[in-house]
């Protein structure tokens, strides 16, 4: 098997004790709130591929640096973890068993571990992703020669072909033949537990096919120019004005795309912003919803300020969690995208999500992985 028919990375999740929200993208759909230490030590991989190839030092030398800086790394993100740390990704390859073996025997009593696996046998993705990688890593930024690039990330994955051994040991995911999101097969090994559930349930879902994700903020409404909160006002004459420039704009970027779809809220604001767009389907989500200000809900910041200081207090301290009484938390609110996130990922046509500020303040963080 040559490098041209395979190739495979490793991920790490460390996983700690205390309950966890979703996965965000695996790095972000794992921690929108709870930020992981995410340790990249692939350059590092390629530093001592490349400096045994220029005799710096030998192959025995650069071993043990590595095994020594990863250990560090490790001990880095163990010691976060036991400070409160929920989510952590070790990126490397991990290739052979003696290295993951070390790292299960580092976090054994620390954290749970589970290793991801992915393995393309389609020598067209194989090859895409070899030319994307000489374009855009940094580990090539200052090569001028994209044939030698390409020639050297190919033996880079020679070396890694003679000592690769599959993942057999431990908690693992398996992802054989997945990445064009025709077929393929997902093996699983050892997983239990809520968060490595979602983790499994999340990659199923998701393909690398490209396409388009456009996030836009509903028009101006009525109550933006009051400046209230919540409700289910209509649109301002202004919100009226960018509904129609929206619905042009729209039919233009998406004019050859006959599959695309409109997704908004059941907010009136949101539904009248999408009313000019045509040709498209239109998809009402209520997980899409604006936040829920409970009893605030149609007030002035200036209102609360005056009638309720101490819930204007409590969420001047603490934004992300509070929550305003008998209604939502911006916590709550990530909880709800989760089948919204789930469903973007599963799209292969191009999507327009017409919704409400807080939505595409957490849906543009996912969106950083499409």
């Amino acid at each position: 098997m040559n490098s041209l028919q395979f190739h495979y990375f490793r991920l790490v999740f460390l996983l700690g004790e205390r309950p966890l929200l979703q996965l965000n993208s695996l790095a972000i759909f794992a921690g929108w709130v709870i930020t992981p230490n995410i340790l990249m030590l692939g350059s590092i991989d390629a530093l001592s591929m490349a400096l045994t190839r220029m005799l710096i030092f030998s192959e025995a030398t650069i071993l043990k640096a590595w095994k020594h800086v990863a250990s560090l790394a490790m001990e880095d993100m163990i010691a976060w973890m036991q400070e409160g740390g929920q989510v952590g990704i070790f990126d490397a390859t991990n290739s052979t068993r003696e290295r993951r073996n070390m790292l299960m025997k580092m976090a054994e009593g620390n954290c749970k571990m589970i290793f991801l696996e992915t393995l393309c046998n389609d020598k067209r993705i194989i090859e895409r992703n070899i030319r994307l990688k000489i374009q855009q890593s940094p580990d090539y930024a200052e090569q001028p020669d994209f044939e030698a690039g390409y020639e050297d990330f190919k033996s880079r994955l020679d070396n890694y072909e003679k000592v690769y051994e599959p993942v057999e040991e431990g908690s693992y995911i398996k992802m054989i033949d997945m990445v064009s999101g025709n077929g393929g097969q997902i093996q699983v090994n050892n997983i239990s537990g809520y968060l490595p559930g979602r983790i499994v349930f999340f990659l199923v879902n998701t393909h690398l096919t490209p396409r388009p994700i456009l996030l836009t903020r509903h028009g101006e409404s009525r109550h933006n120019l009051r400046g209230r909160i919540g409700g289910d006002s209509l649109l301002s004459d202004t919100g009226e004005i960018y509904a129609k420039k929206l619905s042009n704009f729209v039919e233009k970027r998406l004019k050859s795309e006959k599959a695309a779809s409109i997704w908004t809220s059941t907010l009136q604001r949101t539904i009248q912003t999408a009313g000019p767009i045509v040709d498209f389907p239109k998809i009402q989500w209520r997980a899409l919803d604006e936040i829920n200000a409970g009893v605030c809900d149609g007030m002035t910041y200036e209102e609360i300020k005056r009638n309720m200081p101490e819930e204007y207090e409590s969420r001047k301290n603490d934004k992300l969690r509070y929550r305003y009484p008998r209604g939502e938390s911006y916590l709550d609110v990530i909880q709800r995208l989760e089948p919204v996130i789930i469903e973007l990922e599963r799209q292969r046509a191009p999507v327009v999500v017409i919704s409400h500020q807080v939505m595409h303040l957490k849906l543009s963080d996912t969106s950083l992985s499409w």
